[in-house]
């Protein structure tokens, strides 16, 4: 089947949010379009649509409903047709789509790690006694009170540059920014130190850019199959059924990481108390085509060791 590819007069819409990052992946998805299939920048508009979690940065996430927060506006344009794909940082994205879309295009995985970002201090461990450290994530917040639990933490929010001017301001001394952000903003140097995923494990699909779509547009299938990176999706397949299986979301501090080696997959996950009290982790090691089955028995053997109360909040 041919399909009409987009050009200046009916170009493909691409939905984004509207921060430096959000923008930077947009970009990214219309470069490797244009590389795909030999077309002009004109043949894309790039439409920001302004999202809850990006308006309200006052309160934590989960004082105001979770990942759809930075989902959910962009999702119904794309169902009402008002664009034709949606960019995601899939970190952010909820495991379940709305009925009718479909994230099956995943760009390739920048750096998993988390960076630390002081203007003071070199590293976690550097940090004195009792010191402010800054996040709104929770699972970082959870893995830092585990592993540091003289530190005060407060909440954090808003994009890389909001939080860099907060750290300015003395609003805490250290805070902590995926490297992948960083490096697609060419801002790499503002961290003093990549934490190893041994030390931190990184959130699920941490790093990962997704594409989503309608799942009737034969059209835009076609031409995101030909841009979709396989290892990614694959990592993405076993580190998202892990999470869906935990039931996770904004409110649940859970990381995850899969890494493959040749047809082989090693995930690794953790399941942390809100507060930091307590932890447990697990691998699953097995074949890429098990990706999704390692995802959910790693998840059931979690569960199973953590007591009822594991994730109420103290």
């Amino acid at each position: 089947m041919t399909h009409a590819l987009p050009n200046p007069a009916q170009p493909l819409k691409i939905g984004t949010r509207g921060s430096p990052l959000a923008l930077w992946q947009a970009h990214e998805t219309r470069r490797a379009l244009m590389a795909a299939f030999s077309l002009p920048e004109a043949a894309f508009e790039i439409v920001v649509i302004k999202v809850t979690g990006d308006q309200i940065l006052d309160k934590p996430l989960k004082e105001i409903g979770g990942k759809g927060l930075f989902t959910r506006e962009i999702e119904e344009a794309l169902l009402e047709g008002g664009i034709d794909i949606a960019v995601h940082s899939m970190k952010d994205m909820p495991t379940l789509q709305p009925e009718g879309l479909v994230l099956d295009c995943y760009l390739p995985r920048e750096d998993v790690r988390d960076g630390f970002v002081s203007p003071r201090h070199g590293g976690l461990a550097d940090l004195p006694q009792g010191a402010v450290v800054g996040s709104s994530s929770l699972r970082r917040r959870a893995q830092l009170a585990l592993r540091r639990p003289d530190l005060k933490l407060v909440e954090f929010r808003g994009n890389v540059q909001t939080r860099m001017r907060k750290l300015d301001e003395g609003v805490a001394v250290a805070t902590f920014l995926a490297m992948a952000g960083l490096n697609r903003l060419g801002m790499a140097h503002v961290a003093r130190a990549a934490i190893a995923p041994e030390e931190m494990l990184p959130a699920v699909a941490q790093g990962a850019i997704g594409i989503e779509r309608r799942v009737a547009d034969a059209r835009v299938e076609w031409m995101l199959s030909a841009i979709h990176h396989r290892e990614t999706g694959i990592r993405l397949a076993a580190e998202r059924a892990f999470l869906q299986r935990l039931d996770g979301s904004c409110e649940t501090p859970i990381a995850g990481l899969a890494i493959l080696d040749g047809e082989n997959l090693w995930l690794r996950g953790e399941i942390l108390r809100p507060d930091g009290t307590e932890s447990i982790s697990g691998a699953r090691r097995g074949v890429i085509s098990d990706a999704a089955a390692l995802g959910r028995d790693l998840a059931e053997e979690l569960l199973g060791r953590a007591p009822k109360d594991f994730f109420g909040w103290h």
